[in-house]
């Protein structure tokens, strides 16, 4: 295995947010669906091991939920 095979990156994007009272979220159970706030064309930053780098924007097609990246982020000096 190549070295570059071996590295491991934690990526994560915040898509939006919901607010719902605790015993609520208790009750919840696998494969419940919490409706996010965002939307068709809403802005997203892109995390690698908790550091942004990229920006994009959320397309809805059907039932189906796309990310586009659409702008890289320099790597600060």
């Amino acid at each position: 295995m190549s070295l570059i095979g071996s590295v491991q990156v934690d990526l994560s994007v915040h898509l939006g947010s919901a607010q719902m009272p605790v015993h609520q979220l208790l009750r919840m159970g696998r494969g419940a669906v919490i409706e996010l706030d965002a939307t068709d064309g809403e802005i997203f930053t892109l995390y690698a091991n908790d550091r942004a780098i990229a920006l994009g924007e959320v397309v809805v097609e059907g039932e189906r939920i796309r990310l586009k990246v659409t702008e890289m982020l320099r790597k600060p000096a």
